[in-house]
């Protein structure tokens, strides 16, 4: 009875850092958002990974822990964080141009992709459960974006781009946790993208124009690396197959800050896309579950 109510204990903790991690990202996609109209997207990318590189190093460094950048795949690795590099610069620049809520509900078709890509990649077959619950899952993204019907704007490719960026990175970060820890990868990740971001910040340079941007420049860091460490331990308390549909929390809290940060209210054919999209998430992700094939959390925002 004790070990049943400790586990029911694990799993509530898990949830709720879960929740907290996906508000997290949202924080963050919202200050990106923000900034954008006073600095350009490269330098709030800078900010985003040596803030949150510098930040990580204080409590996981290689001195407190010898072993943290010991990789037995360092291509994979160095692979991997760019292309979750690339999904970032891809997702600040559409939210220059898009709402959260719009962003974040193209965003959530990388559970379709990593299912599609799973195939050819990690040689796993698809039934036709699976191909329909994709498939009404992309009629989702298309109910978002309505190409060709004046839809919103041509920015939403990049918001598809990052996710397919992002989909590859979800499959490699899958590979890679049989023989890296966590915490290796998460280095790994904030790394790389500092080294490539560092030398360009000197040629893109801008003031903030206050101490609000300035503090967010560095919030950010926070922001992504608190979000990725409350994911790490949630997944150590609970299964992913409790923890992924609250992932699509996210939306509450990106329509929200939406809302009270830059005045966003989301229109129905955004509602109608998120709620098809989500629907067709969760019953994927019970489906892979059932194969013990768990499509990685979609906080590409990150």
């Amino acid at each position: 009875m004790k070990d049943a109510q400790h586990e029911r204990r694990q799993r509530i903790t898990g949830i709720a850092l879960m929740c907290g991690a996906v508000a997290c990202f949202a924080c963050l996609d919202t200050s990106a958002k923000y900034l954008t109209a006073e600095m350009p997207t490269s330098q709030i990318v800078a900010a985003r990974y040596i803030s949150a590189f510098m930040l990580a190093l204080v409590l996981v460094n290689p001195i407190s822990h010898p072993r943290l950048t010991v990789t037995r795949r360092p291509v994979m690795q160095i692979a991997r964080s760019i292309l979750m590099l690339a999904s970032t610069v891809l997702n600040f620049i559409a939210v220059r141009y898009l709402q959260l809520d719009q962003t974040l509900a193209i965003m959530f078709s990388t559970p379709f992709l990593v299912a599609v890509m799973a195939g050819p990649l990690l040689g796993e077959s698809l039934d036709w459960r699976r191909w329909a619950a994709i498939g009404v899952g992309f009629a989702g993204v298309l109910l978002v974006t309505r190409p060709g019907a004046g839809g919103i704007h041509p920015a939403a490719l990049l918001s598809f781009g990052g996710a397919i960026c992002y989909a590859v990175y979800g499959i490699m970060t899958r590979a890679l946790a049989r023989t890296d820890s966590n915490e290796t990868t998460l280095f790994y990740s904030n790394l790389v993208g500092a080294v490539v971001m560092v030398p360009i910040l000197p040629f893109v340079w801008t003031p903030p124009t206050d101490w609000t941007s300035a503090l967010l420049m560095v919030a950010m860091g926070a922001f992504a690396g608190f979000g990725h460490y409350l994911l790490i331990v949630a997944h150590r308390l609970a299964p992913a197959s409790v923890l992924s549909p609250f992932i699509y929390s996210q939306m509450i809290w990106m329509i929200t800050l939406g809302y009270l940060v830059f005045d966003n209210v989301p229109n129905h054919w955004t509602l109608a896309g998120a709620a098809v999209v989500i629907a067709s998430g969760i019953y994927l992700i019970q489906r892979e579950h059932r194969r013990r094939v768990i499509p990685p959390a979609p906080d590409i925002v990150g």
